[in-house]
Order: C-alpha cells, then sequence, then structure tokens
C-alpha cells in the first residue's frame, strides 16, 4: 500500500492518547479496505521511530502504555514543563500524589492498607485520583469485608510517559538529602490531608 508510513504518521499524530498497532490496523484495514499485517504495521512505526530520532525534530514517536504517542525530546522538557505550569489550573495536592505514589508500588491495594501506610485518612484523595481517572478500583479484596482494592489506570501510565510499571523509578534511584551536623533541613509547607491546594 502507497504511503502506509504517512496514514501511519496521521494516526499517531491525531490521537489524544496513544493508539496500539491493533488500533491502527483497524483503522488502516476498514478505510483502504485491505488486510495490512501487523508485523508491516510494526516495522513502519520503527522506521518513523528512527527518523524523528535521527532528525532535527523537537519531538519523537515513544511506546508508551501499550500504543504510541508523539512526545516532545528531553532537550526540549524544561520549556514545556514551564508552559504547563503556567496553563494548567488543577494540580494534584500533596497528600493525592503520595497517596497515588503508594498505589503505584503497592498495588492493588485497599483503602485500610493505604490509610495505614500514611497514617491518615485519604478518602479525599483516592476521590480525587478517581474522579482525574489516574487511578481505578481493579476488584476486592479477600480480607473480611471485602474491601475494594485500587490500582493505577491507563491514564496515568499516558500521563506519566511509562512504558509499564516496570519503567516506575526503584527505590534506589531516590537520593535522601545531604546536610550536614546542625544543618536544619528545609521545611516544606504542607496542606492538611484532605485540603486541595486549589
Amino acid at each position: 500500500m502507497e504511503f502506509l508510513a504517512q496514514h501511519i504518521e496521521a494516526l499517531i499524530f491525531s490521537t489524544e492518547h496513544p493508539i496500539s498497532v491493533k488500533e491502527i490496523k483497524s483503522a488502516l484495514d476498514l478505510t483502504f479496505e485491505v488486510n495490512i499485517s501487523k508485523d508491516e504495521i510494526t516495522e513502519t512505526i520503527v522506521k518513523l521511530i528512527q527518523r524523528y530520532q535521527e532528525g532535527d525534530y523537537a519531538f519523537e514517536i515513544l511506546e508508551i502504555a501499550d500504543g504510541f504517542h508523539f512526545m516532545s525530546k528531553p532537550a526540549f522538557h524544561a520549556v514545556v514543563g514551564t508552559h504547563l505550569k503556567q496553563t494548567t489550573k488543577k494540580r494534584l495536592s500533596q497528600s493525592a500524589l503520595e497517596t497515588l505514589s503508594i498505589i503505584a508500588y503497592k498495588q492493588p491495594i485497599s483503602k485500610s492498607e493505604l490509610e495505614q501506610i500514611r497514617g491518615v485518612s485519604c478518602d479525599y484523595s483516592i476521590q480525587k485520583l478517581l474522579e482525574k481517572e489516574l487511578i481505578e478500583i481493579s476488584g476486592r479484596s479477600d480480607a473480611p469485608g471485602r474491601p475494594l482494592l485500587y490500582a493505577t489506570s491507563q491514564k496515568f501510565m499516558d500521563y506519566f510517559g511509562l512504558k509499564s510499571l516496570r519503567d516506575l523509578p526503584k527505590t534506589k534511584d531516590f537520593k535522601e538529602p545531604e546536610s550536614e551536623i546542625g544543618e536544619q533541613l528545609p521545611i516544606e509547607e504542607t496542606l492538611p490531608d484532605g485540603i486541595s491546594e486549589n
């Protein structure tokens, strides 16, 4: 099929979320009434990835959350981050970020287990994370009362640019703040749990 690369490129570009090979194949097969193999699509995507990596482009195609998506290259993350901070009105509170981190590393996890780790109620944070679709209910525990279990969602993978949960930072990647004896560590302002920053 002529211009396969351009059609695939257009599909990846036009989607808000990562698009899978299966979705690309479905759109191409239906549009052109032909059966294009997944291998041919994958080979074409690999060539597109190489083109954007080698070329003088500010963006590239990355495999994220079982699909493909255009993303800015690392060299431009600072300026894009600045723009997003200026234009994003609703950000996660510190308590919601802490709750999300625990869910990401301990999933599937119940609310009582979350609260045991954090030492405070997580009702508000869980509600906000569910509203933002960063977490989802993944089932019920076998524990007494069969409490709900929470796990990260596909939107979480997309939002943080992760291909799989194995891409989460390992504990060894975090550095403890360095301080000398007698030097006071900086105090961060925190909101009481359950209060949004907005």
